[in-house]
Protein backbone atom coordinates (compact mmCIF):
# COMPACT_ATOMS: atom_id res chain seq x y z
CA UNK A 1 0.00 0.00 0.00
CA UNK A 2 1.61 3.09 -0.87
CA UNK A 3 0.98 6.23 1.76
CA UNK A 4 2.80 9.15 -0.36
CA UNK A 5 0.36 8.26 -3.53
CA UNK A 6 -3.00 8.13 -1.23
CA UNK A 7 -2.45 11.60 -0.06
CA UNK A 8 -1.53 12.66 -3.42
CA UNK A 9 -5.01 12.31 -4.46
CA UNK A 10 -6.07 13.33 -1.27
CA UNK A 11 -4.84 16.68 -1.63
CA UNK A 12 -6.34 15.89 -5.43
CA UNK A 13 -9.65 15.56 -4.23
CA UNK A 14 -9.68 18.27 -1.47
CA UNK A 15 -9.08 20.89 -4.12
CA UNK A 16 -11.70 19.46 -6.27
CA UNK A 17 -14.39 19.07 -3.42
CA UNK A 18 -13.49 22.00 -2.25
CA UNK A 19 -14.75 23.83 -5.38
CA UNK A 20 -17.65 21.28 -6.32
CA UNK A 21 -21.41 22.00 -4.72
CA UNK A 22 -22.70 19.97 -2.23
CA UNK A 23 -24.16 16.94 -3.09
CA UNK A 24 -21.44 16.42 -6.29
CA UNK A 25 -20.65 12.96 -7.19
CA UNK A 26 -16.44 11.96 -7.54
CA UNK A 27 -15.31 9.98 -9.78
CA UNK A 28 -15.87 6.19 -9.51
CA UNK A 29 -13.12 4.31 -8.21
CA UNK A 30 -12.18 2.52 -11.36
CA UNK A 31 -11.84 6.33 -12.82
CA UNK A 32 -9.55 7.20 -10.09
CA UNK A 33 -7.19 4.20 -10.59
CA UNK A 34 -7.02 4.82 -14.12
CA UNK A 35 -6.17 8.95 -13.61
CA UNK A 36 -3.69 8.28 -10.67
CA UNK A 37 -1.70 5.49 -11.99
CA UNK A 38 -2.71 3.62 -8.26
CA UNK A 39 -3.91 0.57 -7.24
CA UNK A 40 -7.73 0.13 -6.28
CA UNK A 41 -6.24 -0.71 -2.83
CA UNK A 42 -4.36 2.73 -2.74
CA UNK A 43 -7.87 4.47 -3.96
CA UNK A 44 -10.00 3.02 -1.43
CA UNK A 45 -7.82 4.19 1.19
CA UNK A 46 -7.92 7.87 -0.10
CA UNK A 47 -11.52 8.20 0.08
CA UNK A 48 -11.47 6.46 3.08
CA UNK A 49 -9.25 9.54 4.75
CA UNK A 50 -11.65 11.90 3.15
CA UNK A 51 -14.60 10.20 4.64
CA UNK A 52 -12.79 9.93 7.75
CA UNK A 53 -12.40 13.85 7.27
CA UNK A 54 -15.86 14.54 7.23
CA UNK A 55 -15.38 15.93 3.61
CA UNK A 56 -17.37 12.77 1.74
CA UNK A 57 -20.00 10.15 2.18
CA UNK A 58 -20.54 6.96 0.59
CA UNK A 59 -23.45 5.18 -0.01
CA UNK A 60 -22.88 1.66 -0.41
CA UNK A 61 -23.79 0.68 -4.39
CA UNK A 62 -24.59 4.28 -5.30
CA UNK A 63 -21.17 6.00 -4.91
CA UNK A 64 -19.38 8.74 -3.16
CA UNK A 65 -20.14 12.30 -2.60
CA UNK A 66 -19.44 15.67 -1.35
CA UNK A 67 -20.81 16.09 2.07
CA UNK A 68 -24.02 17.84 2.02
CA UNK A 69 -24.98 20.33 4.19
CA UNK A 70 -28.03 19.80 6.25
CA UNK A 71 -30.33 22.00 5.62
CA UNK A 72 -33.10 21.67 8.61
CA UNK A 73 -32.95 24.62 11.11
CA UNK A 74 -29.83 24.33 13.60
CA UNK A 75 -30.84 23.89 17.18
CA UNK A 76 -30.23 27.18 18.87
CA UNK A 77 -28.66 26.37 21.83
CA UNK A 78 -27.77 30.16 22.92
CA UNK A 79 -29.57 30.01 26.22
CA UNK A 80 -26.56 28.03 27.41
CA UNK A 81 -24.28 30.85 27.44
CA UNK A 82 -26.46 32.76 29.73
CA UNK A 83 -27.08 29.74 31.89
CA UNK A 84 -23.12 28.55 32.23
CA UNK A 85 -22.05 32.20 32.78
CA UNK A 86 -17.99 32.54 31.81
CA UNK A 87 -15.55 29.74 31.82
CA UNK A 88 -13.52 29.45 34.16
CA UNK A 89 -10.67 28.31 32.14
CA UNK A 90 -9.63 28.88 28.36
CA UNK A 91 -11.28 26.16 26.34
CA UNK A 92 -8.15 23.81 25.02
CA UNK A 93 -10.65 21.09 23.43
CA UNK A 94 -9.51 17.67 23.48
CA UNK A 95 -5.91 16.93 23.32
CA UNK A 96 -3.62 16.17 20.19
CA UNK A 97 -2.78 12.79 22.29
CA UNK A 98 -6.50 11.77 22.05
CA UNK A 99 -7.69 12.59 18.79
CA UNK A 100 -8.66 10.21 16.62
CA UNK A 101 -7.03 9.80 13.16
CA UNK A 102 -7.58 8.47 9.52
CA UNK A 103 -7.34 4.68 8.65
CA UNK A 104 -3.93 3.71 7.97
CA UNK A 105 -2.25 6.99 9.00
CA UNK A 106 0.83 6.56 10.99
CA UNK A 107 0.05 7.29 14.79
CA UNK A 108 3.35 9.17 16.70
CA UNK A 109 0.60 11.29 18.57
CA UNK A 110 -0.43 8.64 21.11
CA UNK A 111 0.09 8.83 24.94
CA UNK A 112 0.19 4.75 25.13
CA UNK A 113 2.17 1.80 23.99
CA UNK A 114 1.60 -0.77 21.61
CA UNK A 115 -1.06 -3.39 22.20
CA UNK A 116 1.28 -5.79 21.71
CA UNK A 117 4.32 -4.30 24.24
CA UNK A 118 1.49 -4.85 27.19
CA UNK A 119 0.85 -7.99 29.04
CA UNK A 120 -2.49 -8.94 27.28
CA UNK A 121 -2.24 -12.78 28.47
CA UNK A 122 -1.55 -11.52 32.11
CA UNK A 123 -4.75 -9.04 32.06
CA UNK A 124 -7.02 -11.54 30.11
CA UNK A 125 -6.30 -13.79 32.51
CA UNK A 126 -6.78 -11.64 35.42
CA UNK A 127 -10.28 -9.81 34.52
CA UNK A 128 -11.12 -13.77 34.11
CA UNK A 129 -9.96 -14.23 37.94
CA UNK A 130 -11.57 -11.45 39.54
CA UNK A 131 -14.99 -11.72 38.02
CA UNK A 132 -15.11 -14.93 39.69
CA UNK A 133 -14.35 -12.97 43.45
CA UNK A 134 -16.30 -11.09 45.63
CA UNK A 135 -15.11 -8.08 43.77
CA UNK A 136 -17.14 -8.67 41.17
CA UNK A 137 -20.37 -7.97 43.25
CA UNK A 138 -19.33 -5.64 46.17
CA UNK A 139 -18.06 -2.19 46.76
CA UNK A 140 -14.22 -1.67 48.04
CA UNK A 141 -12.96 0.31 50.39
CA UNK A 142 -12.90 4.20 49.79
CA UNK A 143 -8.76 4.28 50.15
CA UNK A 144 -8.95 1.15 48.12
CA UNK A 145 -8.10 -2.79 48.43
CA UNK A 146 -5.51 -3.52 51.26
CA UNK A 147 -3.37 -5.81 49.37
CA UNK A 148 -3.06 -3.16 46.61
CA UNK A 149 -2.53 -0.45 49.16
CA UNK A 150 0.04 -2.55 50.72
CA UNK A 151 1.70 -3.30 46.87
CA UNK A 152 1.90 0.66 45.63
CA UNK A 153 3.95 1.02 49.47
CA UNK A 154 6.38 -1.71 48.82
CA UNK A 155 7.57 -0.77 45.87
CA UNK A 156 8.75 2.73 47.29
CA UNK A 157 11.53 0.58 49.44
CA UNK A 158 11.85 -1.68 46.28
CA UNK A 159 12.88 1.10 43.88
CA UNK A 160 15.68 3.03 46.13
CA UNK A 161 17.04 0.00 48.58
CA UNK A 162 18.01 0.95 52.33
CA UNK A 163 14.82 3.17 52.23
CA UNK A 164 11.58 1.92 54.89
CA UNK A 165 7.98 1.45 52.77
CA UNK A 166 5.40 3.98 53.13
CA UNK A 167 3.12 2.22 55.40
CA UNK A 168 0.27 0.78 53.09
CA UNK A 169 -2.61 2.61 54.63
CA UNK A 170 -0.66 6.17 53.21
CA UNK A 171 -1.49 4.92 49.19
CA UNK A 172 -4.99 5.79 48.01
CA UNK A 173 -6.02 4.01 45.35
CA UNK A 174 -7.89 6.35 42.18
CA UNK A 175 -8.94 5.52 38.85
CA UNK A 176 -6.09 6.67 37.01
CA UNK A 177 -3.52 9.00 37.66
CA UNK A 178 -5.66 12.05 36.00
CA UNK A 179 -8.20 11.70 38.62
CA UNK A 180 -5.63 11.74 41.48
CA UNK A 181 -3.89 14.97 40.03
CA UNK A 182 -7.24 16.53 40.17
CA UNK A 183 -7.79 15.53 43.46
CA UNK A 184 -4.57 16.64 44.84
CA UNK A 185 -5.32 20.35 43.59
CA UNK A 186 -8.17 20.33 44.99
CA UNK A 187 -7.23 19.05 48.37
CA UNK A 188 -3.55 20.73 48.91
CA UNK A 189 -3.80 24.29 46.67
CA UNK A 190 -7.33 24.65 45.80
CA UNK A 191 -8.96 27.81 43.69
CA UNK A 192 -6.73 30.91 43.25
CA UNK A 193 -4.08 29.48 44.44
CA UNK A 194 -0.51 29.28 43.06
CA UNK A 195 0.97 25.52 41.84
CA UNK A 196 4.40 25.99 40.54
CA UNK A 197 5.24 23.62 37.57
CA UNK A 198 7.82 22.99 35.27
CA UNK A 199 7.76 24.13 31.14
CA UNK A 200 7.04 22.18 30.13
CA UNK A 201 4.70 19.88 31.49
CA UNK A 202 2.20 16.71 31.35
CA UNK A 203 -0.64 18.67 29.30
CA UNK A 204 -3.16 16.86 31.70
CA UNK A 205 -1.66 18.37 34.87
CA UNK A 206 -2.09 21.79 33.17
CA UNK A 207 -5.67 20.66 32.37
CA UNK A 208 -6.30 19.69 35.86
CA UNK A 209 -5.35 22.40 37.28
CA UNK A 210 -7.19 24.64 35.46
CA UNK A 211 -10.27 22.82 35.83
CA UNK A 212 -9.45 22.80 39.62
CA UNK A 213 -8.98 26.84 39.49
CA UNK A 214 -5.17 26.58 40.44
CA UNK A 215 -3.24 29.34 39.41
CA UNK A 216 0.10 27.77 37.58
CA UNK A 217 3.51 29.66 37.99
CA UNK A 218 5.94 28.04 35.04
CA UNK A 219 9.41 27.23 36.56
CA UNK A 220 12.19 26.47 33.46
CA UNK A 221 12.74 22.91 33.13
CA UNK A 222 16.17 21.67 31.12
CA UNK A 223 17.44 18.00 30.85
CA UNK A 224 18.60 18.02 34.11
CA UNK A 225 15.36 19.25 35.70
CA UNK A 226 15.06 22.53 36.71
CA UNK A 227 17.26 25.13 39.08
CA UNK A 228 17.03 24.45 42.24
CA UNK A 229 17.41 28.55 42.24
CA UNK A 230 14.43 28.75 40.10
CA UNK A 231 12.44 26.58 42.21
CA UNK A 232 13.19 28.41 45.55
CA UNK A 233 13.01 31.37 43.91
CA UNK A 234 9.43 31.04 42.44
CA UNK A 235 8.48 29.80 46.09
CA UNK A 236 9.31 33.25 47.36
CA UNK A 237 7.77 35.26 44.82
CA UNK A 238 4.42 33.72 44.83
CA UNK A 239 4.09 32.13 48.21
CA UNK A 240 2.89 28.59 46.86
CA UNK A 241 2.58 25.45 48.92
CA UNK A 242 3.27 23.06 46.20
CA UNK A 243 5.64 22.24 43.28
CA UNK A 244 4.38 19.43 40.75
CA UNK A 245 6.69 17.85 38.83
CA UNK A 246 8.17 14.87 36.95
CA UNK A 247 11.28 14.12 38.11
CA UNK A 248 11.80 10.28 36.48
CA UNK A 249 11.45 10.87 32.38
CA UNK A 250 8.90 13.81 32.14
CA UNK A 251 6.56 13.84 29.57
CA UNK A 252 6.73 15.62 27.11
CA UNK A 253 11.01 15.51 27.07
CA UNK A 254 12.10 12.87 28.76
CA UNK A 255 14.12 14.49 31.34
CA UNK A 256 15.17 12.96 34.61
CA UNK A 257 16.57 14.96 37.80
CA UNK A 258 19.92 14.25 38.85
CA UNK A 259 20.58 13.10 42.37
CA UNK A 260 21.55 16.61 43.37
CA UNK A 261 18.99 18.40 41.63
CA UNK A 262 15.99 15.85 43.73
CA UNK A 263 18.22 16.69 46.87
CA UNK A 264 18.70 20.32 46.51
CA UNK A 265 14.62 20.49 45.32
CA UNK A 266 13.56 18.47 48.43
CA UNK A 267 15.63 20.63 50.53
CA UNK A 268 13.94 23.93 49.28
CA UNK A 269 10.47 22.19 49.76
CA UNK A 270 11.36 21.20 53.30
CA UNK A 271 12.77 24.90 54.18
CA UNK A 272 9.81 26.62 52.49
CA UNK A 273 6.85 24.18 54.05
CA UNK A 274 5.58 23.27 51.00
CA UNK A 275 4.83 20.38 49.01
CA UNK A 276 6.55 18.46 46.56
CA UNK A 277 3.94 16.34 44.46
CA UNK A 278 5.88 13.92 42.40
CA UNK A 279 4.25 12.41 39.39
CA UNK A 280 6.22 8.74 38.50
CA UNK A 281 4.42 8.23 35.38
CA UNK A 282 6.82 6.05 33.87
CA UNK A 283 8.00 4.29 36.43
CA UNK A 284 7.45 0.83 34.79
CA UNK A 285 9.06 2.82 31.16
CA UNK A 286 12.94 2.89 32.16
CA UNK A 287 15.14 1.89 29.25
CA UNK A 288 18.36 2.67 30.03
CA UNK A 289 17.88 4.04 33.81
CA UNK A 290 15.78 2.98 36.71
CA UNK A 291 13.32 6.02 38.49
CA UNK A 292 14.33 6.43 42.02
CA UNK A 293 11.75 8.50 43.62
CA UNK A 294 12.00 11.18 45.56
CA UNK A 295 9.22 9.88 48.21
CA UNK A 296 11.15 7.09 49.43
CA UNK A 297 13.71 10.30 50.83
CA UNK A 298 10.93 11.64 52.53
CA UNK A 299 10.29 11.37 56.34
CA UNK A 300 7.58 14.78 56.85
CA UNK A 301 5.12 14.24 54.49
CA UNK A 302 6.34 17.01 52.14
CA UNK A 303 6.17 14.66 49.02
CA UNK A 304 2.67 13.53 47.50
CA UNK A 305 3.80 11.19 45.03
CA UNK A 306 2.05 9.09 42.14
CA UNK A 307 2.01 6.40 40.11
CA UNK A 308 -0.25 4.89 37.85
CA UNK A 309 -0.29 1.26 36.21
CA UNK A 310 -2.32 2.35 33.07
CA UNK A 311 0.33 2.60 30.27
CA UNK A 312 2.30 -0.44 31.58
CA UNK A 313 -0.80 -3.56 32.34
CA UNK A 314 -3.16 -1.81 30.35
CA UNK A 315 -5.33 1.62 29.18
CA UNK A 316 -8.48 -0.22 30.46
CA UNK A 317 -7.51 -0.40 33.64
CA UNK A 318 -7.28 2.74 34.70
CA UNK A 319 -5.81 2.13 38.21
CA UNK A 320 -2.78 4.41 39.92
CA UNK A 321 -2.11 5.55 43.68
CA UNK A 322 -1.55 8.74 45.64
CA UNK A 323 1.03 8.07 48.54
CA UNK A 324 0.51 10.71 51.18
CA UNK A 325 0.83 11.27 54.92
CA UNK A 326 -0.86 12.77 57.75
CA UNK A 327 -3.66 15.80 56.93
CA UNK A 328 -2.57 15.99 53.69
CA UNK A 329 -3.82 12.31 53.33
CA UNK A 330 -7.24 12.78 55.37
CA UNK A 331 -8.09 16.05 52.79
CA UNK A 332 -7.32 13.65 49.40
CA UNK A 333 -9.04 10.24 50.56
CA UNK A 334 -11.93 13.07 51.12
CA UNK A 335 -12.11 14.87 48.16
CA UNK A 336 -11.74 11.24 46.13
CA UNK A 337 -14.49 9.73 48.46
CA UNK A 338 -16.73 12.86 47.30
CA UNK A 339 -16.16 12.47 43.97
CA UNK A 340 -15.98 8.79 43.05
CA UNK A 341 -16.85 7.10 46.44
CA UNK A 342 -14.37 4.25 45.21
CA UNK A 343 -12.47 2.82 42.27
CA UNK A 344 -14.25 -0.63 41.06
CA UNK A 345 -12.75 -3.66 43.10
CA UNK A 346 -13.13 -5.70 39.77
CA UNK A 347 -10.27 -3.54 38.80
CA UNK A 348 -8.41 -3.27 41.54
CA UNK A 349 -7.90 -7.03 41.91
CA UNK A 350 -7.55 -7.83 38.16
CA UNK A 351 -4.44 -4.96 38.63
CA UNK A 352 -3.11 -6.40 41.56
CA UNK A 353 -3.22 -9.83 39.77
CA UNK A 354 -1.25 -9.02 36.77
CA UNK A 355 1.57 -7.09 38.62
CA UNK A 356 1.62 -9.95 41.12
CA UNK A 357 2.37 -12.92 39.20
CA UNK A 358 5.83 -14.23 38.36
CA UNK A 359 5.40 -12.97 34.83
CA UNK A 360 4.99 -9.47 35.51
CA UNK A 361 8.78 -8.86 35.99
CA UNK A 362 9.34 -10.86 33.03
CA UNK A 363 6.97 -8.67 30.58
CA UNK A 364 9.04 -5.52 32.37
CA UNK A 365 12.23 -6.70 31.29
CA UNK A 366 10.52 -7.67 27.46
CA UNK A 367 8.60 -4.00 27.37
CA UNK A 368 11.85 -1.69 28.22
CA UNK A 369 14.10 -3.86 25.27
CA UNK A 370 11.55 -3.02 22.96
CA UNK A 371 11.34 0.02 23.74
CA UNK A 372 15.16 1.05 23.78
CA UNK A 373 14.65 -0.75 19.90
CA UNK A 374 12.00 1.53 19.26
CA UNK A 375 13.60 4.51 20.48
CA UNK A 376 16.54 4.05 18.62
CA UNK A 377 14.94 3.60 14.90
CA UNK A 378 12.73 6.43 15.13
CA UNK A 379 15.16 8.56 16.56
CA UNK A 380 17.47 7.29 13.74
CA UNK A 381 14.62 7.60 11.24
CA UNK A 382 13.70 11.35 11.95
CA UNK A 383 17.54 12.43 11.65
CA UNK A 384 17.50 10.98 8.11
CA UNK A 385 13.89 12.06 6.92
CA UNK A 386 14.02 15.05 8.71
CA UNK A 387 17.28 16.56 9.74
CA UNK A 388 15.78 20.51 10.14
CA UNK A 389 14.30 18.70 13.37
CA UNK A 390 16.57 18.28 16.42
CA UNK A 391 16.24 16.03 19.38
CA UNK A 392 18.76 17.40 21.53
CA UNK A 393 18.23 14.96 24.34
CA UNK A 394 17.73 10.82 23.84
CA UNK A 395 15.18 9.84 26.47
CA UNK A 396 16.73 7.38 28.94
CA UNK A 397 12.97 6.30 29.68
CA UNK A 398 9.20 7.04 29.10
CA UNK A 399 7.69 6.95 25.23
CA UNK A 400 8.45 10.40 23.94
CA UNK A 401 11.09 11.91 21.15
CA UNK A 402 10.37 15.74 22.51
CA UNK A 403 11.82 17.73 19.16
CA UNK A 404 12.62 21.27 18.72
CA UNK A 405 11.36 22.41 15.09
CA UNK A 406 13.44 25.09 13.40
CA UNK A 407 12.19 28.60 14.77
CA UNK A 408 9.46 30.14 12.94
CA UNK A 409 7.86 27.18 11.72
CA UNK A 410 3.96 27.27 12.18
CA UNK A 411 3.34 23.79 14.16
CA UNK A 412 0.03 23.45 13.94
CA UNK A 413 0.67 23.70 10.44
CA UNK A 414 2.99 21.50 10.23
CA UNK A 415 0.49 18.99 12.36
CA UNK A 416 -2.13 19.51 9.52
CA UNK A 417 0.28 18.81 6.44
CA UNK A 418 1.50 15.53 8.30
CA UNK A 419 -1.63 14.52 9.05
CA UNK A 420 -3.09 15.10 5.39
CA UNK A 421 -0.40 13.00 4.26
CA UNK A 422 -1.25 10.42 7.04
CA UNK A 423 1.25 10.89 9.68
CA UNK A 424 0.14 12.04 13.39
CA UNK A 425 2.24 13.81 15.34
CA UNK A 426 1.42 15.88 18.54
CA UNK A 427 2.38 19.83 18.68
CA UNK A 428 4.45 20.67 21.55
CA UNK A 429 2.36 23.81 22.48
CA UNK A 430 -0.27 22.32 24.86
CA UNK A 431 2.82 21.09 27.34
CA UNK A 432 3.43 24.91 27.97
CA UNK A 433 1.54 26.10 30.71
CA UNK A 434 2.32 29.53 29.17
CA UNK A 435 3.88 30.73 26.05
CA UNK A 436 6.09 28.21 24.50
CA UNK A 437 9.56 28.82 24.68
CA UNK A 438 10.12 27.40 21.02
CA UNK A 439 8.50 25.13 18.28
CA UNK A 440 8.12 22.00 19.33
CA UNK A 441 6.64 18.20 18.41
CA UNK A 442 6.56 15.31 20.73
CA UNK A 443 6.98 11.84 18.79
CA UNK A 444 5.33 8.34 20.55
CA UNK A 445 8.03 5.93 19.70
CA UNK A 446 6.14 2.79 21.42
CA UNK A 447 2.27 3.31 19.84
CA UNK A 448 3.28 2.57 16.20
CA UNK A 449 4.82 -0.56 13.69
CA UNK A 450 8.51 0.78 14.05
CA UNK A 451 8.32 -0.81 9.88
CA UNK A 452 6.77 2.87 9.67
CA UNK A 453 9.64 4.73 11.15
CA UNK A 454 11.40 5.68 8.11
CA UNK A 455 8.31 6.49 6.20
CA UNK A 456 7.24 8.89 9.26
CA UNK A 457 10.53 10.93 9.13
CA UNK A 458 10.16 11.04 5.18
CA UNK A 459 6.68 12.47 5.18
CA UNK A 460 8.17 14.81 8.32
CA UNK A 461 10.88 15.85 6.66
CA UNK A 462 8.65 16.75 3.58
CA UNK A 463 6.76 18.97 5.57
CA UNK A 464 9.18 20.61 6.84
CA UNK A 465 10.76 22.17 3.82
CA UNK A 466 7.01 23.02 2.74
CA UNK A 467 6.94 25.00 5.81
Amino acid sequence: MNNDSAARIVAVLRSWIEAAPPGAQLPSNRTLVTRHGASPVTVQKAVRQLSALGLVETRPGVGTFVRTVRSSRPADLGWQTAALGAPRTRARGISATQRATVPDAIALHSGYPARELLPERLVRAALARAARTETAMTSSPAAGLPELQSWFAGQVAAAVPGTAAPAPREALITPGSQSGLSSVFRALVGPGQPLLVESPTYWGAILAAEQTGVVLVPVPSGAGGPDPEDVDRAFAATGARAFYAQPGFANPTGAQWSPDTGRAVLDVVRRRGAFLIEDDWAHDLGIDDEVQPLVAQDHDGHVVYLRSLTKSVSPALRVAAVIARGPARERILADRASEAMYVSGLLQAAALDVVTQPGWSTHLRSMRLQLRARRDQLLESVRTGAPGLHVDQVPRGGLNLWARLPDGTDVQQLVRDCEARGLAIAGGDEWFPAEPSGPFVRLNFAAEDPARFPEAGRILGEALQRA
